[in-house]
This record gives C-alpha cells, structure tokens and sequence, in this order.
C-alpha cells in the first residue's frame, strides 16, 4: 500500500466530499469518520488475535495432555470451547456495537481479550483452562465483529477495497500462522522455575497479554468512532435461538468421538433442525412486525452477501480440517516436534500473503474469476500433498510437504479476500456491524464444523488404515468442498463493487 493511498497520521482522518481522501484529523465521534493507516493496522490486529487463537492451540494440545493429565475429552473442549462461545455470540457482538459505538466496544474486547489470555496461561487445571477458554472466545466475539463493520463504515471506494483486501490476507494469514507460531513457541519457551516444563504451552496465551495492551493503545489513539444512525435492540429470542442451533451442532460433532458417542450427543443432533427452523420463523416474524431482528431476512436476500456465504462455507470448513488434521499428522504421525510441525506451513502462508496483495489488481482485470482460478490452483495443491503422502509417506519432511503446501496456499489467498469483499459489497453501512458478524459467524461455524467432520473422519480412520491412509482419505475429502466452491464460484456476479 503506497503512501499516496492512505495517509499514516497517528489521529483518524476526515474526508473531503469530493475525492473521499482524508484531509486531517477528526474527533472521535465525527459523523463521517476515515479510518487512517494506523487505525487498520490498529483493527487488523484486533483481527488476528481471535483467528490466531483458534488454531494456536491444535500443536499445543499434546503438552497440555501431559501437563495437566487433560485427556482426549478435555482436549477437545479446550478447542471447542473458545469455538462455540465465539461462533455463538459474534453477531450479538456486531449489534451491540452498532448500538453503542464499534471503538467502544473494539476497547472492551481488547481488554477483555488479554485479560482472558492470561487466565489461559495461568489455568492450574483442564477445567480452569477450558473455562478460561470460553470466556476468551466470549471476548472474541465482542472485538471481531467490530474490525469489518468499521472499515465498512469508515472507507469508501478503492480505500475500502484495499482494506478489505487486507483483511482478507489477514484473516487467512491468521489461522495458518497462529499453527506456525504455536509451534514456535511451545518449542522455544524457557523451562521457567515458576511454570517448569509447562512454559511452552502457557506461552501461546501469555504472548497475546502484551500484544492486547499495545492494540488498545493504539486503539484509543487511532480509530474512529462509528455507530449505526438507527440502532437496533438487542432481539433476544434470535440470540437464543442461534446460541442453541450452534450448540446443539457443534458441540456433539466435536465431542463426540472423544466422549464415545453418548446419548446426549445424539439428542443434541436431533434437536439442531428443530432449533435452527424455530430460529428462522423467529426472525422471518420479527421482520414482518417491523422488529429488527438479529439476522435481518433482508440482509440475505442481497445476491453478493448470499452466494459470497455460499462459498464461505465449504471453504472454512476444508480449511479449518486441514490444519486440525495436518497437525495431529505431522506430530502423531511423522514425530515431528511442535516447531516442526508449525514451520512446515510457512510456505502456505508465504505464498497465501503474494495471492492476498494481488488480489486486487486481478480482480479489477479478471473480476470474481479469480475465485475460480483460485480453487483450481487450490484443488492442485490438495491432490499433490495426498501423493506426496501416499508414495513417500517414511522419512517425509518438512521440505517434502513445500511443493503441496505452497500451491494450496497460493489457491486460498486468490479466494478468501476475494470472497469477503463479495460478501459485505452490499450491506449499507447502517448494517455494517450485523454483515460484519454474520460473516464471522458463518466463518467461525464452518472452521469449527471442518474440525469436527473431517477430524473425526481423520482419527477415526487413524486406527485402522494408519496416519499414512487416514490422511490421504481425509485430504480426498477436502477434495470434494474445493470443487464445490468452484462449482459455485461461477454463479458469482462477475464485478465486485
């Protein structure tokens, strides 16, 4: 980004009504806020920490087991946990920042963001630390909604391509580096005489402490203040509703395997159709009375937001497998250690960064094809990772996965900035918090359902067929979802606003 595009002053920017570009420092609370080179940075940080933090833990999970005898059960829950409380509550999160005000609300999810990273790296015990768990996905949930529905209210035209752009590489640069990172510092922490051998795992909590004290600094400094003109009240029959039809699918189908399948699991599934359609008559009626329900029916009968979700799913749920099902393979599988394990995807985020800046300049010359183009190149780097498994599966290394991990992801960073510019194209910025969180939502559900499908599918198999197999299965699977995104990437408008 030049410096021609956006400005680096330290305070939030107006903007002249002629050209859109800022012009100097605003307060605050100005009705037409710009959101300035500081203050992205500001919100795309606040973006990554949740993202990093889902995926952070998957090549911590073994040291955790040892350390505080958490077994497969509590493992799970460890992982589900911040899943579920931050699925469940983003789009509450994005409409009470429409409310009471996005900075406001971006502080006290910051703040509450490292106060809980800290319970994490201090729990004593499972139970502690899944409960810590949750209430940092609860945190989560109040920050991210927050990041799209400012850049959606506080940019316009090609600022606000290239911001979406950048969250985009974010938000994928995010959960492949939060494995790299994990590894990294499970590895690397100092045997401290205060936590012992258990310094590596409390690490990839601690780390966010810090780093949550400086995005609310620069925070205050730096973003803008937006808010709806017409805030909606909190619809809370919606909100429960949702909250029940993701936990009663999330939970057993993460649970589950670990737990034996038990009764409650069962009647949890049968129960989420139910849930889900009682949640949709809610809403639709809220709507018909003139309500403002928490997922207006309106907002999805915008083309650009439905088909964009369309493919949003399929894609975060092969996604969020894959890097569940990779971490167990390379640790379980080939005995890499956790820094291994973890700098073996460093090519994936490389390459997905170079497709993440292009991105733009494509899709001005080549339109919403870059989708296509994208899943194609991704379905490339799927079928070479599965025979690089199958035919040197003994003594592969980390340099042996490159080929496959690179093209998969050069594939992924051509799609997911592209498709979240195609989703929120539409939504007009009154709603900027609500599409913000539906979004998320649909993201954060989906990354959770591919962990628990396609890992399942992965330790389910593991027993019988070997890592070796299981793997090779599992990628086949991931297989199927890209081409389905491709299928579905050509019935996309073919310009992006």
């Amino acid at each position: 980004m030049s410096e021609s595009s956006v400005h680096t002053s330290l305070a939030p920017e107006r903007a002249t009504p002629a050209t859109g570009e800022p012009t100097g420092p605003v307060r605050h609370d100005h009705p037409t806020p710009v959101l300035g080179a500081l203050g992205l940075f500001t919100v795309l940080l606040g973006a990554a920490l949740p993202l990093i933090d889902f995926f952070i833990v998957n090549v911590a999970l073994p040291t955790i087991d040892r350390d505080l005898d958490a077994g497969p059960a509590m493992l799970e829950l460890v992982v589900a946990g911040y899943g579920l409380a931050y699925a469940v509550l983003l789009v509450l999160g994005g409409r009470l920042g429409d409310m009471v005000g996005r900075r406001r609300l971006f502080l006290i999810g910051m703040a509450a963001f490292g106060i809980t990273s800290l319970a994490c790296g201090l729990a004593p015990d499972a139970w502690t630390l899944v409960g810590a768990r949750v209430a940092q996905g609860a945190a989560a949930a109040l920050m991210l909604p927050q990041v799209l529905a400012t850049i959606q209210a506080a940019t316009r035209g090609p600022r606000r391509a290239r911001a979406m752009s950048l969250y985009g590489a974010t938000a994928g640069l995010s959960m492949v580096a939060g494995q790299i990172l994990g590894g990294v510092l499970v590895a690397a922490a100092p045997m401290s005489s205060v936590f012992g051998e258990s310094a590596g795992w409390r690490s990839v909590f601690l780390v966010n402490v810090p780093v949550a004290v400086v995005g609310l600094i620069l925070a205050a400094r730096a973003v803008p203040e937006t808010r709806s003109d017409r805030p909606a009240p909190v619809d809370v029959p919606g909100t429960l509703l949702l909250a029940l039809s993701l936990v009663t699918l999330l939970a057993p189908l993460t649970e589950g395997r670990a737990a034996g399948w038990p009764l409650w699991t069962w009647v949890s599934l049968a129960l989420f159709p139910f849930s889900a359609y009682a949640f949709y008559r809610v809403e639709r009626r809220a709507d018909r009375l003139g309500r403002v329900p928490l997922v207006p029916p309106s907002l999805l009968r915008l083309e650009s937001l439905r088909r964009g979700l369309a493919l949003v799913v399929p894609f975060s749920i092969g996604f969020g497998g894959f890097m569940f099902v990779i971490a167990v393979a390379l640790q379980q599988g080939l005995r890499l250690g956790p820094a291994a394990a973890g700098l073996s995807l460093a090519p994936m985020a490389l390459a997905f960064f170079g497709a993440s800046l292009a991105g733009p300049r494509l899709v001005r010359r080549y339109g919403t094809r870059v989708v296509t183009a994208g899943g194609l190149i991704q379905a490339v780097g799927i079928v070479v990772l599965a025979l690089t498994a199958h035919v040197a599966w003994q003594g592969l290394s980390p340099w042996g996965l490159l080929p496959g991990v690179a093209i998969a992801g050069l594939g992924q960073g051509l799609q997911l900035p592209v498709l979240f510019r195609i989703v929120l194209s539409d939504v007009p910025p009154e709603k900027a918090g609500v599409g913000g969180g539906v979004m998320t939502t649909t993201q954060q559900a989906a990354l959770a359902l591919g962990v628990a499908t396609l890992g399942t599918l992965f330790l389910a198999l593991a027993p019988g067929l070997g890592m070796r197999d299981a793997l090779v299965v599992t990628l086949l699977v991931q297989l199927a979802a890209v081409a389905l995104t491709v299928g579905l990437s050509l019935r996309l408008p073919r310009t992006v606003a």
